[in-house]
């Protein structure tokens, strides 16, 4: 199918015309697609959650994996099968190259993924299908599945290289996602991106659900989970323990919960205590995600833009009160600085590794660029993220956190080494 990273092509001619040659998977089952910055996947989590205790056989789509491609595709919680996943890999394969026989454009990574999902989906026979939007949304691959139902998450600046320098440039990119005839479910939003969002709204004569952010922090639950209550104008949803950690999860509870009450609206059979299980089952790796292994604490979190970044710092500020260890990786095109200022004063030691992504800074790229934003921490340059795991578990203090973040690639590397035991103290 090609490196991920290396074909990237945004346009809908190709996956539009790759899902015709498959039959169009998409239409044999309801589609809601969920497009925004930040929030995109624990936001589809919860919902797929919610669904699930409501006995709907439903379908995930989320990227990027950590570990494995199959994490992608989900049908009813379990990854779909490796068997599967190759032989309809090599359906869509084949007629993707015909495609190319015929008119020279070879489907890209992401589309020939979004196709395998949309068909396995089909062959599972899903009651619905629930597909986290990879880039922007106006010209994404998951665009082309022509969702009933759609939501967009909190949008910040984010991918400017594709999506546009302003809040308001990336706001149209991911509003266009909205057509005529669908449910439009939206996030609090920056006075800017609302204000697009609304325009979209108006020019496709969509009337769109704005969420409010009516959650009250009721206190707090085992593991540093959040006890909410989520009043909406249809139903309040009291005492929910958050399946995800983080105050910035209460946004997109807030999102999951409408999407639902309009899944509900359609005929499905969604109830109450559907909703608030599903809110509390939710889990979601590689997101404020807490692995322990023998005496080591580990805090994996994907963050790798600057709200994520500051999510992240509040988590620590209000939680954490050990020293903290940040193993820390970055894409070339992400703003280090603003990431930087967030995370890398709250950390004890600084260890910048190198993860196995093209696009991705080298230790010493991120060193000469944050030589301030780092305070007094100490900078330590690791090769690979299996060094970089040992310089830190060696290096850390008793009780110490070891907090992995600033990339879902590097979160995925050393998840895989500590479910593999790399981690084990020698």
């Amino acid at each position: 199918m090609g490196h991920e990273t290396l074909a990237m092509k945004l346009g809908l001619a190709n996956i539009k015309r790759l899902l015709e040659r498959l039959g169009d998977p998409h239409k044999s089952y309801f589609v809601i697609q969920i497009a925004g910055t930040n929030g995109k996947g624990s936001t589809a989590v919860m919902l797929d959650s919610v669904c699930r205790r409501a006995s709907l056989n439903t379908g995930l789509y989320t990227s990027p994996h950590l570990i494995s491609l199959t994490e992608r595709i989900r049908i009813k919680s379990s990854e779909i099968a490796p068997a599967d996943f190759a032989r309809i890999a090599t359906l869509v394969r084949r007629e993707a190259e015909a495609m190319q026989m015929e008119s020279g454009a070879l489907p890209t990574f992401f589309e020939q993924v979004t196709a395998i999902a949309l068909v396995a989906f089909r062959e599972c026979k899903v009651d619905l299908a629930i597909l986290e939007t990879g880039l922007g949304g106006r010209l994404d691959a998951t665009t082309a599945a022509q969702a009933a139902t759609i939501a967009i998450t909190p949008i910040s600046i984010d991918h400017q290289e594709h999506l546009g320098e302003t809040l308001a440039q990336i706001a149209a990119e991911k509003a266009a996602v909205i057509r005529h005839g669908a449910t439009a479910i939206i996030a609090p939003q920056q006075a800017a991106a609302r204000e697009v969002i609304e325009r979209r709204c108006r020019d496709e004569r969509v009337t769109p659900r704005f969420v409010s952010d009516a959650v009250i922090l009721k206190g707090m639950c085992d593991d540093e989970r959040l006890r909410i209550t989520i009043k909406t104008d249809q139903d309040v949803y009291e005492d929910v323990c958050l399946g995800l950690r983080g105050k910035h999860q209460t946004v997109n509870a807030t999102v999951a919960v409408a999407l639902a009450e309009s899944l509900r609206a359609r005929g499905f059979a969604v109830s109450h205590s559907n909703i608030t299980e599903g809110l509390e089952a939710a889990r979601h790796a590689g997101r404020l995600e807490k692995i322990t292994r023998g005496a080591q604490t580990y805090l994996l979190d994907g963050a790798h833009n600057a709200d994520g970044a500051q999510s992240l710092r509040a988590y620590l500020d209000e939680f954490i009160r050990a020293p903290v260890t940040v193993i820390f990786a970055l894409m070339r095109d992400k703003d280090l600085q603003s990431i930087a200022q967030s995370l890398f004063p709250v950390a004890r030691r600084l260890i910048f590794a190198q993860i196995e992504n093209p696009r991705a800074a080298t230790p010493e790229m991120l060193a000469r660029a944050v030589p301030s934003a780092a305070g007094s921490s100490k900078i330590t340059l690791a090769p690979n993220s299996a060094e970089a795991l040992r310089i830190a578990r060696e290096s850390a203090l008793p009780g110490e956190l070891i907090c992995v973040t600033g990339s879902l690639y590097l979160v995925g590397e050393i998840r895989d080494l500590l479910n593999s035991g790399a981690d084990q103290n020698r």
